[in-house]
């Protein structure tokens, strides 16, 4: 955005945010988004467009812990939303999930007509955000833009916690531990590289641009082959570590973006290797372990 020459604030609390990752000339809040201070932040940067991607994105903390899942993925979203809406902004990016909320896939690839089953709170919330988009959207008119994420990886991915598979593999390993596979390491995701992601996020900043699209590769790739590929990359001779699986983890993943490609010109470029290449030079160079 800032390359495009726009004006970026960005508000976290930092909970896993870390401030490194920004460029000097955005602005910067501490804020949560539950919170009503929120309302300072809308009022002194007056901003034209919202880019939601504030949010809990662990599924498995969304299982243990499904209140706090809610309040900070249904509660801070409509927070925002209702400053959106009092400070008169003119659109609305949501970074909502292509594959939590379609849950267990009847279909492979899903596309946006899939019917959504959430099998996880995570995938539930994320649906609730997409619902009162809609609200929002119908009742006051603002425009709004849904991306379906896929399975996101790359560099400043934080390689701590429980979510982004890619990122904690890489640290462990080359910490000299043993990355732990939870399951037989046969489910799928659908990984798509971050610098992708972004391009999407360009598109859908376009006049006139609105709607729902799945951003994704339209390929499965095991867990198990994720862990291969890295210790090739690594040139690190490991086998996994197996344990039981985790509730509210889904065993096939995998998304269609056909329709963000006829409409916009948007396909996933880096092949997952290339991806994987330049996500592990990230973690050597920066020695994050």
């Amino acid at each position: 955005y800032l390359q495009l020459g726009h004006e970026v604030a960005v508000v976290d609390n930092l909970s896993s945010g870390n401030k490194s990752n920004l460029d000097p000339k955005t602005k910067f809040f501490e804020n949560d988004i539950r919170d009503s201070e929120i309302q300072s932040v809308f009022a002194k940067f007056k901003p034209d467009l919202l880019s939601l991607h504030a949010a809990q994105i662990d599924v498995r903390k969304s299982v243990t812990d499904p209140a706090f899942d809610l309040q900070v993925n249904g509660l801070g979203m409509l927070n925002l939303l209702e400053q959106a809406r009092i400070h008169q902004v003119k659109k609305v990016i949501f970074a909502s999930s292509g594959g939590a909320i379609y849950g267990e896939q009847k279909i492979f690839p899903a596309d946006e007509d899939h019917p959504t089953q959430p099998s996880s709170p995570y995938g539930i919330t994320k649906l609730i955000g997409e619902k009162y988009l809609h609200f929002y959207r119908s009742t006051y008119n603002i425009p709004t833009v849904i991306l379906r994420y896929s399975n996101v990886y790359g560099p400043r991915q934080n390689p701590h916690g429980e979510a982004g598979v890619i990122g904690i593999f890489i640290s462990k390993l080359l910490a000299g531990e043993i990355p732990t596979i939870y399951g037989d390491g046969m489910q799928t995701r659908d990984y798509v590289f971050v610098e992708d992601v972004v391009q999407a996020n360009v598109l859908a900043l376009k006049e006139g641009v609105r709607g729902t699209y799945n951003i994704g590769t339209g390929q499965e790739s095991t867990v198990v082959e994720i862990f291969n590929h890295l210790t090739q990359l690594l040139r690190i001779p490991l086998s996994p570590q197996f344990a039981p699986a985790r509730a509210g983890e889904q065993k096939r993943s995998v998304i269609s973006s056909q329709n963000i490609f006829r409409d916009l010109g948007w396909e996933a470029k880096y092949p997952l290797r290339d991806g994987l290449a330049k996500t592990v030079e990230y973690f050597k160079k920066r020695g994050i372990s």
